[in-house]
């Protein structure tokens, strides 16, 4: 099954995640499918979520990927609605 989840990076107490869909049995930072934006958990309020692609997430989503609930969540914070 492919998830849309987020994968750590950054240095530490630095991090930053990548938003990617992987296949459910790979490892939270192993092998993705595809690149899908970022999240800095440090940015300021308005820069939190960089290099979106909502389409992308759409198509997956529509393939029938599903989405972990903190990407759920981030998504619904920053009112950013799939089509």
């Amino acid at each position: 099954m492919v998830v849309i989840r987020m994968a750590r990076g950054g240095r530490v107490h630095k991090p930053i995640y990548t938003i990617v869909a992987a296949n459910s049995r790979d490892p939270r930072d192993g092998r993705f499918l595809e690149k899908l934006g970022q999240y800095d958990p440090n940015g300021k309020e308005d820069k939190v979520l960089n290099n979106l692609k909502t389409d992308r997430i759409a198509a997956w989503v529509d393939k029938g990927a599903v989405l972990s609930d903190t990407v759920k969540s981030l998504l619904k914070k920053s009112k950013i609605e799939l089509k």
